[in-house]
């Protein structure tokens, strides 16, 4: 799924003028933030996890075959261990989804970028042999009907500077500011910053394309956690040559395609004897030692968990929303703007386009538009004609007329995944320090991963991370 489908705010001042913190990573601090957090949230999850060791026995299952999921079965399966990955879907790679839309071009309707911070992704891209391409942009702006390229726009320079300070005073906050912060949405934390109108508007239009919703619904510390730790790009620095999916199928070579079940959606998991019975909804039943869990929250809330799952964590699962993303990717028979390197956000319904296919050969190409909470649920339910004029309509002003130069296009909108209802994780405000240290709680043998675990949600990299730490845990 995700993953930097993912998070893909454009890249435009707003990032720019934020140096990323080095004192510690973000990823040090928000362990660190979390672990306090956690003090108080674990009550029934730990409670009801009984002292017994989960690192007896060699048998492990995994549910989902996307990133998590794969990252934690090639770590157990280079250990020794016996691994067994369950996935609902046909395919696999889960949220990370790439798709050839004609000969030769590759569009991604899932995760999208690798970030300049990612090590951990990076790193194993590097041991996949799976080499990395440019994919930063320079964002154009259309507001209220005018048409600004790139460098021609701009937000207030003092406000810059007051944004830019509080990121820098971010990391050194005490943990009942952060707590406070938590409580704050973003929107009005922004408001309260003295920022105009104008750029407040543009700022919702902006960032709403990193969370996936309104900022007026994200926790301002998980906001500022963000952007305070971002590269200059904001993570959308790299993409895989070739497609995103090279990278979950190459997993699945080191696991072994064998030890992958696709078409098997777990139904049930009992955990009431000395391991673990899963029951898939075609009838096959899996026993293993342990199991690690990589599913999103909607997933794990249709599973029949003998014995239930501790009263908390159940909750959490049930608050937890995931972000309405549609991606509607229109195919040109040539490339009429200005560069490959071009985006652009917009306030009207085709909301944040960018090119889908940059430096890939031929003079076609494709523009993804990519929109968030209501407009995607809007776009997502309209006829293929409708999403066509909407495309032309909103790159009018900027580049006349081009609907005849339209060719093909198609949509996937994750807000009706029948499997994610959503496309990554989005703590809402006073979610993040609360609900976080409980969905990560091991519930008797199972352990859980996925991107909405993980440090930064909506991208690959935390996929990763988590379902590599699920499996280390398991190990000892």
């Amino acid at each position: 799924m995700y993953l930097s489908f993912g998070r893909s705010g454009p890249a435009h001042i707003r990032n720019k003028t934020a140096t990323p913190l080095h004192m510690i990573s973000r990823r040090r601090f928000l362990q660190r933030t979390l672990a306090v957090a956690a003090t108080a949230s674990l009550t029934g999850a730990a409670a009801a996890t009984p002292a017994f060791n989960i690192r007896a026995g060699r048998r492990v299952l995994i549910l989902g075959a996307g990133l998590a999921g794969l990252s934690a079965a090639r770590l157990l399966r280079q250990a020794g261990y016996t691994v067994t990955v369950l996935e609902a879907r046909n395919r696999i790679g889960g949220r990370v989804f790439s798709h050839e839309i004609m000969p030769g071009l590759v569009i991604e309707l899932g995760a999208e970028w690798v970030g300049a911070s990612h090590d951990r992704l990076r790193a194993l891209c590097e041991m996949l042999e799976l080499p990395l391409q440019d994919n930063r942009f320079e964002t154009h702006l259309l507001y209220k009907g005018e048409y600004s390229p790139a460098g021609s726009w701009h937000y207030d320079p003092a406000w810059k500077q007051t944004l830019q300070a509080r990121l820098e005073a971010f990391q050194a906050l005490g943990t009942q500011d952060l707590k406070t912060l938590d409580q704050t949405d973003w929107w009005r934390y922004l408001k309260e910053t003295g920022i105009s109108e104008r750029d407040l508007d543009i700022r919702e239009l902006a960032d709403s394309t990193d969370f996936g919703e309104s900022i007026r619904h994200v926790s301002a510390f998980s906001a500022l956690s963000e952007y305070a730790y971002s590269s200059p790009y904001n993570e959308m620095d790299y993409k895989i040559t070739g497609g995103n999916s090279r990278l979950p199928m190459a997993l699945a070579d080191r696991v072994g395609r064998e030890h992958i079940r696709l078409g098997h959606k777990v139904v049930a998991v009992d955990q009431s004897g000395r391991g673990v019975r899963v029951s898939c909804d075609n009838g096959t039943q899996v026993e293993a030692d342990a199991l690690i869990c990589s599913l999103p929250t909607y997933a794990i809330s249709q599973i029949r968990w003998n014995p239930a799952l501790p009263a908390d964590q159940a909750a959490a699962i049930r608050a937890l929303q995931y972000a309405r993303i549609a991606k509607h990717a229109t195919v040109f028979s040539r490339r009429f703007w200005p560069d490959e390197a071009f985006d652009l956000l917009t306030d009207v319904y085709g909301h944040y386009f960018y090119h889908g296919t940059k430096s890939q050969p031929g003079p076609a190409g494709a523009l993804v538009s990519f929109t968030t909470g209501d407009k995607a649920d809007v776009i997502g339910r309209q006829s293929q004609a409708f999403r066509r004029q909407m495309v032309a309509d909103t790159l009018r002003p900027a580049f006349g007329e081009v609907g005849d130069l339209i060719t093909r296009d198609m949509i996937y909108y994750w807000g009706n995944d029948p499997l994610t209802q959503g496309a990554y994780a989005m703590y809402g405000k006073g979610q993040y320090l609360d609900l976080q240290p409980v969905l990560q709680a091991r519930f008797r043998r199972t352990l859980f991963a996925g991107e909405h675990l993980a440090d930064w949600q909506g991208f690959m990299e935390g996929a990763v991370q988590t379902g590599e730490d699920a499996a280390r845990e398991l190990m000892g």
